[in-house]
């Protein structure tokens, strides 16, 4: 059997019929999530301490409870109807059980969309901690080519919270401006506009202010993020691969090696681009939950974690774009906090892709999905409502 028939075999197309335009869809998304670095440039987040993954842990009859109270699928049902990859569930940092698809390599990186906002706000909260940036700095003052647009006389705090006013419609499905967002960091077929060649920053220096101060408010878009990577690569003077491998990645002593991808010009796509095992992200918020303390010592402060969990603003949530996906939510430094009397706190991507921590039960989700559309709300609410009678089970 050829390599290419072999390919086929496995996963029921071949490898050519893949394109950028259409690797974020069923059935080939199902493949890409996990091998983006052979779609679209990518950088290596090294770590220092490779190692294969402990013995699978299953747990049939968890998986065969309800998914949440009242519902009439099971945990399994659910997962399995949300286009579910791996779904990994630790207490007290020991890992509980796991759910794989079938036909997933339970090693494979997987792309986690804007859980990567999430991973560039912790390199934030270092660097604030070591004095090398400070949130109420404006955006100009490190990357003084945006002088004229929107970020011009915003902070970096305005970024971390998404409540920078920006002239910006996050449509994922949009053919105009997301579209031409996406041929800027290369995830997109070029239709000959220059925007692949130009690169992000390009892009985003064309963006103006909307009809409202920063700072009023939050308002979810994506190249917020992607200008706080630059920030944090200004701020630094490393590559935010580099910045984050030796920050993040290697105190966190990850199981293996993460990616983020990268426009033509190197700048990382912070706001969606990072692929990591799903046991390392779930080692992440094992960290948080332990108060930022890391395998070897000490990762964040637990003041900035403090802040990220105490801080959101809730009217500037309620009245914001996203007050449907957590009615009693709040959002800081690019986490959610779930609220209406739940300490628990998440990363969330689009296309199903969750990191949800409960601080009063020490439990730590982890969950990869390649579902076909960027978004469903329904699942959303059913995934957010398992994930609370997860935490709630003995």
């Amino acid at each position: 059997m050829t390599q290419s028939n072999q390919f086929k075999t496995v996963n029921g197309f071949a490898r050519e019929e893949i394109s950028l335009a259409n690797w974020r869809t069923r059935p080939y998304c199902f493949w890409s999530f996990r091998n983006v670095s052979e779609m679209v440039r990518s950088a290596r987040i090294a770590t220092s301490d490779w190692r294969p993954l402990p013995a699978i842990a299953l747990n049939p009859e968890m998986l065969a409870r309800p998914a949440s109270p009242g519902a009439h699928d099971t945990i399994e049902d659910l997962l399995t109807r949300a286009q579910v990859d791996s779904f990994v569930v630790s207490r007290n940092t020991k890992v509980l059980w796991e759910w794989h698809a079938p036909g997933i390599d339970r090693n494979d990186p997987h792309l986690i969309f804007s859980i990567s906002k999430s991973i560039a706000a912790l390199v934030a909260g270092i660097l604030e901690d070591q004095g090398l940036l400070n949130p109420e700095t404006t955006i100009v003052e490190l990357v003084p080519e945006i002088r004229g647009s929107a970020y011009e006389d915003a902070t970096v705090r305005d970024l971390l919270d998404m409540r920078v006013s920006l002239d910006f419609d996050e449509s994922y499905l949009s053919q105009d401006a997301y579209a031409r967002y996406r041929r800027a960091m290369g995830w997109n077929p070029s239709i000959g506009d220059n925007s692949e060649m130009d690169g992000m920053l390009a892009l985003l220096r064309t963006l103006g202010k909307a009809g409202h101060p920063h700072g009023g408010d939050h308002a979810y878009l994506s190249p917020n993020s992607d200008m706080l990577g630059i920030v944090l690569e200004r701020a630094s003077g490393e590559r935010f691969a580099d910045l984050c491998s030796r920050l993040l990645w290697q105190p966190l002593a990850a199981s293996a090696d993460a990616f983020i991808t990268v426009d033509s010009l190197g700048s990382p796509r912070t706001a969606g681009g990072m692929s990591v095992r799903p046991h390392d992200l779930l080692a992440l918020g094992e960290m948080l939950l332990s108060g930022g303390i890391g395998k070897d010592g000490r990762i964040i402060s637990e003041r900035w974690i403090t802040d990220m969990r105490s801080n959101g603003d809730p009217d500037a949530w309620a009245r914001g774009t996203q007050a449907d996906f957590l009615e009693h939510g709040r959002y800081r430094s690019n986490w959610y906090q779930v609220g209406g009397g739940s300490n628990a706190f998440l990363a969330a991507g689009i296309h199903g892709q969750f990191l949800y921590c409960d601080p009063d039960t020490d439990t730590a989700i982890a969950c990869t999905s390649s579902q076909h559309e960027p978004q469903s709300d329904g699942i959303d609410q059913e995934m957010l409502a398992m994930f609370a009678a997860i935490c709630a089970a003995p």
